[in-house]
């Protein structure tokens, strides 16, 4: 297996050979998560901490069930309660986690750039679960292993990420890890709602959703990220799915066969349709997060791997 990374903080570092490595070994581990002994013991004797700065239901209960999976002792601190609310700094906080020796340390963070920061300050292996508008990059892999085993491959697609691509870290890392994989990627969503120098992006864009949607092979919805939004962004909910929210008749402008895919929560109504999400012949949403699981698991023990082997490096050396 061809993986060579310390850290997991994003796509953009990542080889496309090792993206399939990491899409592998997800495969074996969603094969053990269907079995009634769903346990491994590739993390065993090592120490996971989770540390989410922002409110997560998904992303943070599939890392912990991917970390108990494969034998790690696992600890979710609750950030709302922690020094960092009496002024303790990030990097004071790093230090003091780095002085328990964990091995693997997972964070979520409101802020770019705050799991780098934090990942040059500690001995372990970090893996970053979404850093403000930058990256989540288990998202991207888990949508990617998603389409490969919908679509049979996860090359030369035509995928459509509509909705707010300006305010979405999850679009960022799909964005470049379709690209490093040779998908023909739109962007559709409107003007406002798109971020500065998308042309950059190497994708096309759109503004109507019937023409991005033409003849795609997915169609990937993305959440209004209020939280993030300081303006008028959109004139309403109502309007915006008029536009924007995806339904039977936008999505009759796909391939018959086109799978539609959404990183929730979802706001049924406003992105979606209720019945398009439910539709078990189109869409794969419940797929994606049984995938995010495998995906997790297996960035974990790619990681782990490569730490034992750097630590044993040293001992040899010592």
């Amino acid at each position: 297996m061809t993986f060579t990374q310390r850290h997991l903080l994003g796509i953009e570092p990542l080889h496309p050979t090792e993206i399939t490595t990491i899409l592998d070994l997800a495969d074996d581990y969603v094969r053990l998560n269907r079995q009634p002994q769903k346990h491994g013991d590739a993390l065993a004797g090592l120490t996971q901490i989770n540390m989410f700065f922002e409110n997560s239901t998904r992303t943070q209960a599939s890392f912990e069930l991917a970390g108990q999976r494969l034998g790690a002792d696992v600890m979710n601190m609750a950030m709302q309660a922690s020094s960092i609310k009496k002024g303790e700094t990030l990097i004071d906080t790093a230090l003091t986690l780095n002085a328990m020796h964990p091995d693997l340390l997972v964070v979520r963070h409101p802020h770019s750039g705050a799991v780098d920061l934090l990942a040059q300050k500690v001995n372990c292996a970090v893996l970053n679960a979404g850093d403000g508008k930058h990256e989540h990059p288990t998202q991207a892999l888990l949508d990617a292993l998603t389409i490969r085993r919908a679509k049979g491959r996860l090359h030369r697609l035509n995928i459509a990420i509509c909705g707010d691509i300006a305010h979405s870290r999850v679009a960022r890392s799909n964005i470049i890890l379709l690209g490093k994989m040779e998908n023909r990627v739109r962007l559709v969503g409107p003007p406002t709602l798109l971020p500065a120098g998308i042309g950059e992006f190497g994708v096309e864009v759109y503004d109507d959703m019937r023409e991005g949607l033409k003849d795609v092979d997915v169609v990937m919805m993305l959440r209004l990220q209020r939280e993030r939004m300081d303006g008028g962004f959109i004139p309403s909910e109502r309007e915006y799915y008029h536009r924007y929210g995806l339904d039977a008749e936008k999505l009759s402008h796909a391939k018959p066969d086109a799978i539609v895919m959404h990183p929730g929560p979802m706001n049924r109504g406003v992105e979606i349709d209720g019945e398009i999400a439910d539709d078990i012949n189109r869409s794969v949403i419940q797929e994606q997060v049984e995938m995010g699981v495998a995906v997790r698991m297996a960035a974990m023990d790619l990681l782990a791997r490569n730490l034992r082997a750097a630590r044993e490096t040293r001992e040899v050396m010592a």
